[in-house]
């Protein structure tokens, strides 16, 4: 018990050092605001122990320099007087107010009984005047971007009218201006599936592979249609090319085991050498138990049947009409049954022999079932693929 508290001082003290250390190290590199969460973080509880006026002598270093960083950073800024600056200038500003407002409820903060005083500003007019001047300065640099025909330029203007909301919301026009950028700057993809395989495929699993409800994509700026609207002008074509599929013969395969082993069968007496019954030390019977051997001959069967489903998914500029990426695709489906039988002593059998002597010999799918059972995978595959292609 000792032994295990003394690991745990320890241990505490290890982790304790080391926090210092890498507070230490934060100041040392210039990464303030990593210093300050450090220290926020081990002054949370029992801030007024002993062995945390380290960590509050830390965190006022680390909260002056990197106020002074900021105001410096400010002030040259500003003198450069470039509106692009404006979105720069807020943010400091806003860093700054966040870093004081982490810091508030930890006040009053002591070291050797004297209260460590930190000055804390108001920011208030400044981040308001920085927000209005960077809304406005955004808010025309966004309407510049609309006017382009770049799909990219305009996501850049959703993105643009989507931080002014952040910051300064119900802005003027901002939420009109980002419901027309994102109707704008979304690809509109037609998907179509092409069967050359020479062989039907259930209308089911077109069906299935066509809806993309259930697909769960979480795209932003692409919308799949597998039924085209006369009123969309499409950016895409994807075309599911399915040129082959492979369906395996039925089988059934057999394997024999013969199953031998001893058991016990009951007892019997305990006889001597002359054949009389044995005695304990009491006088009573010896039993003993009963070996016999017990053999059965198992045999195992397994029904196999499988398909294979082999092609491209082919992407289409419909503007240019050109190819603009191929991805093979293929999936496969394994149907299988086992089930067995036996003859001779049931009790040779294993656990799981025996398991399996409660399965029957079943029906095979039909090739129209295998190949649409096929599809969970080809589904997977083709989200998989979806995913990866950038419009």
């Amino acid at each position: 018990m000792k032994r295990a508290l003394l690991i745990t001082i320890l241990l505490t003290t290890l982790l304790s050092c080391s926090t210092r250390k890498q507070v230490e190290k934060s100041i040392n590199s210039g990464n303030y605001d990593k210093a300050i969460s450090d220290a926020l973080d081990k002054l949370e509880t029992n801030k007024s122990k002993k062995s945390k006026e380290d960590y509050i002598v830390m965190l006022k270093d680390a909260y002056l320099k990197a106020v002074d960083r900021d105001l410096n950073s400010i002030k040259f800024l500003e003198k450069d007087n470039n509106p692009e600056h404006y979105q720069d200038i807020f943010e400091t500003f806003r860093a700054l107010n966040n870093r004081q407002e982490a810091i508030k409820p930890l006040m009053p903060l002591q070291v050797n009984g004297k209260t460590i005083n930190f000055k804390f500003n108001d920011y208030s007019d400044a981040l308001i005047t920085y927000r209005n001047k960077t809304s406005d300065y955004l808010y025309e640099k966004g309407l510049a971007l609309l006017d382009s025909e770049s799909k990219a330029d305009i996501r850049q203007a959703y993105d643009i009218y989507s931080y002014i909301e952040s910051i300064n919301p119900n802005y003027e026009k901002t939420r009109e201006f980002m419901d027309e950028a994102h109707a704008r700057g979304t690809n509109y993809v037609m998907v179509d599936i092409e069967n050359q395989t020479n062989q039907i495929i259930p209308r089911r699993l077109e069906d299935d592979l066509l809806n993309f409800d259930t697909y769960g994509l979480n795209q932003f700026w692409t919308v799949y249609h597998a039924n085209p609207d006369a009123n969309i002008h499409y950016d895409y074509a994807m075309k599911l090319q399915l040129k082959r599929i492979n369906i395996s013969p039925e089988q059934i395969k057999e394997k024999q085991i013969v199953r031998e082993r001893n058991i016990v069968d009951g007892w019997e007496y305990k006889l001597g050498r002359k054949g009389n019954v044995m005695k304990d030390s009491l006088g009573n019977d010896i039993k003993i138990d009963k070996i016999v051997n017990v053999k059965a001959r198992y045999s195992e069967f397994t029904q196999v049947k499988s398909t294979e489903i082999l092609g491209d998914v082919v992407y289409v500029d419909l503007k240019t009409n050109q190819l603009v990426d191929t991805f093979p695709i293929s999936s496969g489906y394994t149907f299988q049954n086992i089930f067995a039988a036996y003859k001779g002593d049931k009790r040779a059998l294993t656990k799981d022999d025996i398991n399996l002597l409660n399965n029957r010999r079943i029906p095979f799918p039909s090739n129209e079932q295998m190949v649409y059972d096929t599809g969970e995978d080809l589904k997977a595959k083709l989200k998989n693929i979806i995913r990866k292609f950038r419009t």
